[in-house]
């Protein structure tokens, strides 16, 4: 599955936010090279070969490949930390939303687990400056997890000695999917999610 084909409907269309359509392309075939040869091993010209374009034409769209690597990044990392926000934030009690935020967050790592690998897993090939950036935002996506975690433990439903671990055991264990999931597997993206859910919720003390 290519990172152009990862999420269907026009809703949530990959990469719909990037303008114009050159860039786009570019963007996509920079995901699907990064995945597959890794950033330090893919050119400039293997991006723009992919894309159906020049070397040249890149340049046009971004500066260096860097860019492209921290475009990509943090489009990710917005969306993932949206998806955790949007779970923690809504009404009902800790456990259904931990729950809700491990579901969501497993699916998107799932569906998009050929951009997941870039976004999760080539941040110490971005500059200082762009990768300060991006854990400043991993920070706000811990911090979130652990609000959840807090909540619930003030509340008596979770039985948490270690928040801080456990919101990094709870981060790891999602973000991984990413690294193994196919989508000829067994269990669909929303399976899985069901499944980890409810692995987190036992793992904070939940009995059902």
């Amino acid at each position: 599955m290519s990172a152009a084909e990862e999420t269907p409907g026009t809703e949530d269309m990959p990469w719909g936010e990037v303008t114009p359509e050159a860039a786009r392309r570019l963007l996509v075939a920079a995901v699907e090279a990064f995945a597959e040869r890794g950033y330090h091993a893919t050119t400039t010209r293997d991006i723009a070969g992919r894309a159906g374009m020049s070397p040249a034409a890149l340049y046009i769209h971004y500066k260096t490949k860097e860019e492209l690597l921290h475009r990509i990044s943090r489009i990710g990392h917005d969306r993932a930390l949206e998806i955790l926000k949007a779970a923690a934030d809504r009404e009902g009690t800790a456990a259904e939303r931990l729950a809700d935020a491990v579901r969501s967050f497993v699916r998107w790592h799932a569906e998009r687990h050929t951009t997941a690998r870039v976004v999760q897993y080539e941040l110490d090939a971005l500059g200082p400056e762009h990768r300060a950036e991006i854990v400043q935002l991993r920070r706000e996506s811990d911090a979130t997890v652990r609000r959840i975690l807090e909540e619930g433990a003030a509340a008596g439903e979770f039985d948490v000695l270690d928040v801080s671990g456990t919101a990094v055991a709870v981060l790891s264990l999602c973000i991984d999917v990413s690294r193994w999931f196919n989508t000829q597997g067994r269990r669909t993206a929303d399976e899985v999610g069901v499944l980890y859910a409810g692995l987190v919720l036992r793992m904070v003390g939940v009995q059902k």
